[in-house]
């Protein structure tokens, strides 16, 4: 049976990912695109609803993102949200100005029509975040308001004959309060969707199609032993059995023990009946990194001697049609592929592989997961709790929590920062309530005193985050107690560190790792 989709036409806001997350949420499955994908490409895809994200531009500007009036006739049910619900107003007759007053933040909404089918349920006054400095100066004809604010008249109108809403403010964060219900009325009151999409399902589906598209032929999986391609790697191995080899390189970058760790799970003495070759590299890895500093560069060199080790793996095992990455939807998103959005950061595991590399093709059977998503995956195969849910890690390792070169005496220091941080917080119940935490090696050398002896050691950054979907975080409150055990124990126990911090940035401005 075909998915039922809602598509997100992103027009290079930040929150564009949690607009797809929170469909997802109302089991609709949703994909996000380009503003600049034409009528017919959307057409072919024959969605259920469309979504028109916030942007950074004023739509009123001439080389504002934008799109064709006819989307708003194709009989599709459209929502449009922030940059999206005033982009909809201009084309269809509206007016869109430069507000008298901005609105920024948790601003009260007063709901006009309670018997509109998004504000179903939604009670008359809600808390909603606003994040924009133009506004609704007339809606466009057709439309009647069906909500507003202190300094806001069109805080959302609608088009019900033609099943068109604009939204002025976001419900997509969690911040506005009874956001998620807003976008389940949308998929499901207006669009009509069943929201049958279920995670059981995809992955019986995914096993059905991987077993299609391989045949008989045999495959290399790169495992990390991260949440992800470990994931990934049960799941081609219920699908094709002893045609999988999985290939764990460590590449001197992982965290501490964490390569015998991998291996006592996936090896041969562990309880999945997966081909496992583990290759020993973290000479050849930090041979290829001495003197190189810049973020991007690190992740390239990173993610380009990743697969000459594969091909040098897959021409000692034979003829190999196929490479598995843990590849999931942040990854392809963040990386250009999947909307308008800036390119926040390059990765490894996204994209074709180079003419020179011996595969026919790459299998990324998570690239439509969001990272919870992944973790309900897991579960549905029987993957054991403490191994979903384990501290995510990203493919570069190491490499993108130094900051600055990499060197084998950087690697070791962070490694036991951050096991000593990790052990600490877990014995204190933090495992329970924080998303991710993890220590981060800054490139800051400072003065410090240590006995009668003036040092000159590196600063440790601590990073402790709450989320739910990894694309926006906030800084765990960790109590006090806890962080200065950390900070007297890393100052005591690892050598060539002499200052401890702890980073309160949430993401966005900043992003959850360092690099």
């Amino acid at each position: 049976m075909k998915k039922e989709l809602v598509i997100v036409l992103d027009f290079g806001g930040q929150y564009n990912q949690l607009v797809a997350r929170r469909v997802r949420e109302c089991n609709v499955y949703c994909e996000i695109y380009s503003y600049k994908t034409d009528l017919e490409t959307i057409k072919s895809m024959n969605p259920k609803g469309i979504i028109l994200t916030g942007g950074p531009s004023s739509c009123y500007e001439e080389d504002a993102a934008t799109c064709p009036k006819e989307l708003f006739e194709l009989g599709i049910p459209v929502l449009g949200l922030c940059y999206g619900a005033q982009l909809m107003m201009l084309e269809l007759g509206g007016r869109v100005e430069r507000a008298p007053v901005r609105e920024y933040g948790k601003t009260e909404v007063l709901i006009d029509k309670a018997e509109s089918k998004v504000f179903r349920g939604v009670e008359e006054k809600t808390v909603c975040w606003m994040s924009h400095f133009d506004y609704i100066s007339r809606t466009a004809p057709g439309f009647e308001v069906t909500a507003h604010t202190a300094d806001c008249p069109a805080a959302a109108a609608e088009d019900e004959a033609r099943r068109l809403y604009a939204i002025q403010f976001h419900p997509e964060v969690l911040h506005t309060k009874e956001g998620t219900k807003m976008i389940n009325n949308f998929a499901k009151q207006v669009c009509g969707c069943a929201g049958d999409w279920r995670m059981d399902a995809f992955v019986e589906n995914s096993i059905r199609e991987i077993r299609a598209k391989v045949g008989t032929g045999r495959v290399l999986c790169a495992l990390s032993g991260g949440v992800d391609s470990s994931v990934a790697a049960v799941m081609l191995s219920k699908a094709i059995g002893n045609q999988l080899t999985c290939v764990f390189v460590d590449h001197g970058l992982l965290r501490k023990n964490e390569g015998d760790e991998v291996e006592a799970v996936f090896g041969p003495e562990g309880p999945y009946d997966l081909n496992f070759i583990r290759v020993n590299a973290q000479e050849r890895f930090y041979d290829r990194l001495a003197g190189v500093e810049e973020p991007e560069e690190k992740r390239k060199i990173i993610g380009e001697e990743f697969i000459r080790v594969f091909e040098e793996e897959a021409k000692k095992i034979g003829a190999v049609d196929f490479l598995v990455q843990g590849t999931i939807y942040p990854d392809v998103v963040e990386s250009g592929l999947g909307g308008e959005s800036a390119v926040i950061k390059s990765h490894h595991n996204v994209g074709g592989l180079p003419d020179y590399v011996d595969f026919k093709e790459i299998i990324e059977p998570l690239r439509d997961l969001f990272k919870d998503e992944v973790r309900k995956a897991g579960l549905e195969m029987g993957i054991p709790e403490r191994l979903v849910f384990r501290q995510p890690f990203p493919g570069p390792g190491l490499g993108i929590r130094i900051i600055g070169e990499i060197t084998a005496e950087k690697v070791k220091i962070v490694q036991d920062a951050d096991a000593i941080y990790r052990e600490e917080m877990d014995a204190a119940g933090m495992k329970e309530t924080v998303g991710q935490y993890f220590a981060a090696l800054t490139n800051m050398r400072s003065v410090g005193v240590m006995g009668d002896e003036r040092t000159y050691d590196y600063a440790v950054a601590l990073r402790a985050v709450n989320t739910i979907d990894f694309m926006t975080a906030e800084a765990a409150e960790v109590p006090y107690a806890v962080l200065n055990k950390v900070m007297s124990r890393i100052i005591n126990e690892v050598r060539g560190v002499n200052r401890v911090m702890y980073d309160l940035t949430s993401k966005p401005p900043g992003t959850i790792e360092f690099e």
